[in-house]
Parts: C-alpha cells; sequence; structure tokens
C-alpha cells in the first residue's frame, strides 16, 4: 500500500468515498448513491481542491485508489471553528479492517501538523465501529448530539497514533 497527495484527475473519485463515508446501519438497505447530493453532505467534495485547506491523501493497492482522506474547513457535521479543518475518510469495504484508514489518518494529521493546523475536527455516528480508530488516532469527544460525536484532535499535543 502506499499513501499520495491525490491528482487532480483524481477528484472525481471523491463522489464514490463521500458515499463510502456515510455510515450505513443497515447493509442491506442501502441509501441511494443520489443522497450525496444533499448540500449537507455535497459541501464535503464540491469543487474540491479549489481552496488552499483542501488537503487530500489516497491510498493505493497495485495502482488503484481504495480510500481517501480529505479535509477542509467546512461548516458540516464536524465543524468546530472557523480555523478548524474537518475530516473526512473513507475506504472501499473489500479493503476495510486492514488498516488502510489508520495509516490514511496518521499520515493526514502529520500533513496537517506540517502545515501548521492547530486542531482537526471530525462527527462520527456513535455506534460506529471507526470511533476506536478515531481515538487511538488522537481524537477525543469534545461534543455531541443525538446521534454523533464532534470529535477534535490537538495537533500541537502528543505523538499521533
Amino acid at each position: 500500500m502506499r499513501i499520495r497527495p491525490i491528482k487532480k484527475e483524481e477528484i472525481l473519485l471523491l463522489t464514490d468515498f463521500v458515499y463510502e463515508a456515510i455510515y450505513q446501519r443497515d447493509a442491506k438497505n442501502p441509501l441511494p448513491r443520489t443522497v450525496i447530493q444533499d448540500a449537507s453532505i455535497w459541501i464535503y467534495i464540491d469543487r474540491f481542491g479549489s481552496k488552499k485547506d483542501d488537503h487530500c491523501l489516497v491510498a493505493e493497492v497495485d495502482s488503484y485508489v481504495v480510500g481517501a482522506c480529505w479535509v477542509r474547513r467546512i461548516k458540516a457535521f464536524g465543524h468546530v471553528e472557523e480555523s478548524v479543518p474537518e475530516f473526512a475518510i473513507s475506504v472501499y469495504p473489500q479493503y476495510r479492517g486492514m488498516g488502510v484508514g489508520t495509516e490514511l489518518m496518521k499520515e493526514m494529521l502529520l500533513l496537517l501538523r506540517r502545515k501548521v493546523y492547530a486542531k482537526a475536527s471530525l462527527a462520527v455516528q456513535k455506534d460506529n465501529y471507526a470511533v476506536s480508530m478515531y481515538k487511538k488516532a488522537g481524537f477525543e469527544i469534545m461534543d455531541e448530539n443525538e446521534q454523533e460525536y464532534i470529535m477534535v484532535c490537538n495537533l500541537n499535543g502528543p505523538e499521533i497514533l
């Protein structure tokens, strides 16, 4: 596996990855792919790469992109403050449970540190198995609502992962 920055011609892949990032409790009745057109989801990929705070890393296996981790400063589900980029991460189902997501997160957190961001945030469904991965990566629960945790990683804190 290789982690690298996304190429401009691969940005369209984020339409797949934003769908894959949606936690679906009922795998037998998945949400329609058109759900990504909802403004609350589309904001994660709309004109991605056009803003200086848009950063994306992909995981590549045998020249095939199998996962993506991207951040941008947006007012979305995990928004905490203007200066804090919000995470989105997903891995194709057949590559989950192999450490791909963990490596993507680790590399993105290191990239954000190098770019001198103080924090990063994300929102995650409370019953999503990824909560433990986020905690291991250094994210802490800052707030919550009925369905989600809002988590923040202090990038000036102890070593990541």
